[in-house]
């Protein structure tokens, strides 16, 4: 693998002019990023009023300014990057259209660091930020520099100065729109169902977003793919990597509780963990398979993923009332999540909160889950009503309340609930029709929560 290095690329970008489209965190780090790298001319545009916005630039010489994206088409651009909340219209078919190169932040970061450290990239519909801080965490418990983060937190173009042994990148399908240069040492993709296709013409337009990450690798690369999924198969195909594959019968195995990497002689007891559920089993196992090119001790990495604690609003634990266990799963934001998450429950039957800003794509395998599992479901947001509409498709098998509030939700739930039940948070939904972001509708759950008093006696 190549060594860490604290520098970044020779710069090609003296005496050129860049535009910046989308002032959030993405963008603004891309527009430092481009001043440190010597261009000559940075602009940072968004819709929203400069004043408004919540993150500016560090460096000063970048110029911002707001624009109206329905009618801009950019006459004076050269050279353009395009923040991932920012979806292609009239703007972007100008640009292609006279030849100018629209790029994402993380294929900026790479062309700028290209080579310095191994790059392990983690897409898919759901589970990568599980997956990515888990691969994160067992690098640094071995001692290994690392920075974790792209779609998870904090964006790549921050830290392509910094010296490091590995950077792990989650990306998502938005970010992959805009890559041609991009090639990571592991790509992983955990699995593609449907999902943000209020901004995809079709789901197949979707996955080619996904498999994207793995178009310019090759043998000396790893893609890191379900074991018998012909979707992730097909994409990983477009690149040249060696493949490896996770699940059960794959080259590292899934069985139950048991994830093994024969080849790495690695062993794990999802028990022996603080993860739960089957699709936490396959996380690891896609870790484990993302870790193989780092040679790492099999006893280093078990204890390791021993001791990682999870993430916050992914099925996660938050507290047990009269015998109801409370679980936040606000990064479910689509319905594939949610069943998944569902599913997952060790407790036979659980109460559903779930709603939100719909994406697209039905909820009729939320549906099905819930006939499996669920005890009612509470309603929430402006898809309230599709989800009701879906579940008396079905017969209204299960009692149906709308809330108003999360602090309704969790009351209502409550209600529903009987001793030995979960209440899950698990929306299948976007959070911005009532919330600032799914973390902040996970705070108010789990704060609703905090507020049950026991039943004396």
């Amino acid at each position: 693998m190549p060594g860490p290095s604290p520098i970044m690329r020779p710069s090609p970008l003296r005496e050129e002019r860049w535009h910046v489209v989308g002032a959030g965190k993405s963008g603004v780090a891309a527009a430092d990023l481009l001043v440190r790298a010597g261009a000559a001319q940075v602009v940072l545009l968004d819709e929203q009023p400069v004043s408004s916005w919540g993150v500016r630039p560090q460096n000063a010489s970048v110029q911002c300014a707001q624009i109206d994206l329905r009618s801009w088409i950019g006459d004076e651009v050269a050279h353009c990057v395009v923040s991932p909340g920012i979806p292609g219209g009239l703007w972007s078919r100008a640009l292609d259209g006279r030849g100018v190169e629209i790029i994402s932040e993380i294929e900026l970061a790479w062309r700028l660091r290209a080579g310095a450290e191994p790059v392990v990239a983690v897409g898919g519909t759901n589970g990568k930020s599980t997956t990515t801080s888990l691969i994160a965490h067992v690098l640094a418990s071995a001692g290994l520099r690392v920075f974790a983060g792209g779609n998870l937190g904090e964006p790549w173009s921050n830290h392509v100065t910094d010296v490091l042994d590995a950077s792990i990148i989650e990306v998502s399908s938005f970010q992959l729109e805009r890559v041609s240069m991009f090639k990571p040492t592991v790509s992983v993709l955990l699995n593609v169902t449907p999902d943000h296709l209020d901004r995809y013409a079709s789901f197949a337009d979707y996955a080619a977003a996904k498999g994207r990450a793995f178009q310019c690798q090759d043998a000396h690369d790893l893609a890191v793919i379900p074991v018998n999924n012909t979707l992730c198969h097909r994409e990983a195909a477009r690149g040249g990597a060696a493949v490896v594959t996770f699940g059960a019968g794959g080259d590292v195995d899934v069985d139950g509780a048991r994830i093994r990497d024969q080849r790495a002689g690695v062993l794990v007891d999802l028990n022996a963990t603080r993860l739960r559920g089957g699709h936490n089993a396959l996380n690891i196992a896609a870790a484990l398979a993302a870790l193989r090119p780092f040679a790492l001790d099999a006893k280093c990495v078990v204890e390791a993923i021993a001791s990682f604690e999870g993430l916050a609003h992914r099925t996660f634990l938050v507290r047990t009332v009269d015998g109801v266990t409370y679980y936040d799963d606000s990064k479910g934001t689509n319905v594939g999540a949610s069943v998944t998450a569902l599913l997952g429950l060790s407790e036979a039957k659980a109460v559903l909160i779930a709603g939100g800003k719909d994406k697209g794509g039905g909820y009729e395998a939320l549906v099905e889950a819930l006939q499996a599992k669920g005890r009612a479901v509470v309603t929430i947001g402006e898809a309230a009503s599709l989800i009701e509409g879906a579940l008396r498709g079905r017969g209204e098998v299960l009692p149906v309340k709308r809330a108003g509030s999360m602090g309704e939700a969790v009351h209502l739930a409550r209600a529903f609930a009987c001793a030995g039940d979960a209440v899950l948070l698990s929306p299948a939904c976007a959070s911005f029709d009532m919330f600032r972001d799914y973390k902040h509708r996970g705070d108010m759950f789990v704060d609703a929560v905090h507020a049950l008093q026991e039943t004396p006696g």
